[in-house]
């Protein structure tokens, strides 16, 4: 990541005609950002969203500005294994996957397959989404991205208490299932790495932004609204993920994020990660845990 003077920005994002983005949550906030950022760079962009008529929507909102850009919606649902099967079923072959898509502090739900929202749609989702895509991956730069948040540094990863049926607390449950996302990125590029696979993996967070998240409570969507005046906007919010999926001096297994004051706005550059999420040995145990929940081994 050389080269880039005192941080990332969107217009580091070099060309990207000829290669195929999949976000997921791209219907809003960060996703369709980015999205829109890579249409505008020429690249082809898979929309993957739970809601056609928001991706019809984003869809056209990108067009307007960018006509002629190659992009497509996809239904996926990250709620439901069987969503997830019927989408990777439908893509043909990807240059970049974008695990973008998330779901924060609701009250105590459960996906279609029973399990926690947020670690089930966050983490599990994605989880099996990339399982089911790697074989799909490929190009000069073949690359899986992976949001995770500064909540991650909070989060503990309880195994005895996944599906939250000894007690629920929505914001603990959300750290978890962000430390799911930054254990992931790190395991899947180990693995990768040591199959000899060309595919990179890379993690991201985007500080702190108004986003869609916090369409669960009034309190969460003031805060996050009053996020977008005293840190900044989803446009820029969006770059560390853009930076992940399209800085060339970026490795496999780096973690890049906003530079400014507590991590939380600013230009993209490397960012920290907690001591637990950079436990091999917790990742190593979540990995398998996840195969056994989601019946999706990646084979690596």
């Amino acid at each position: 990541m050389k080269g880039q003077g005192k941080g990332y920005t969107a217009r580091h994002v070099p060309d990207q005609a000829g290669r195929r983005f999949l976000i997921t949550g791209a219907s809003a906030g960060i996703g369709w950002e980015a999205a829109r950022v890579l249409a505008l760079r020429g690249a082809e962009v898979i929309l993957a969203c739970r809601d056609v008529a928001k991706g019809d929507a984003a869809r056209a909102a990108i067009l307007a500005e960018a006509p002629g850009a190659a992009l497509s919606v996809l239904l996926l649902d990250l709620a439901d294994l069987a969503s997830v099967r019927a989408a990777a079923a439908q893509v043909e072959r990807i240059d970049v996957l974008i695990n973008n898509a998330g779901v924060m502090n609701p009250p105590l739900q459960r996906t279609a397959q029973g399990f926690e929202l947020q670690f089930g749609t966050n983490h599990l989702g994605h989880f099996a989404l990339t399982g089911l895509l790697l074989p799909k991956i490929s190009g000069a730069d073949p690359r899986v991205v992976t949001v995770a948040s500064l909540a991650h540094k909070r989060g503990a990863i309880d195994f005895a208490n996944l599906d939250g049926a000894r007690g629920y607390s929505r914001f603990r449950f959300y750290g978890q299932s962000k430390l799911a996302n930054a254990l992931f990125f790190a395991e899947l590029d180990r693995r990768l790495r040591a199959a000899g696979s060309p595919v990179r993996s890379m993690g991201c967070h985007p500080g702190i932004s108004g986003t869609t998240l916090g369409r669960f409570s009034l309190f969460d969507r003031a805060g996050l609204a009053l996020a977008s005046v005293l840190f900044h906007r989803p446009p820029e919010a969006a770059v560390p993920t853009l930076q992940a999926a399209c800085d060339p001096d970026m490795l496999g297994g780096a973690y890049v994020g906003p530079q400014g004051f507590l991590e939380a706005s600013g230009p993209s550059g490397p960012a920290r990660r907690s001591r637990a999420a950079r436990d091999p040995a917790l990742a190593a145990r979540l990995w398998q845990v996840s195969v056994e929940l989601t019946g999706v081994d990646p084979g690596i």
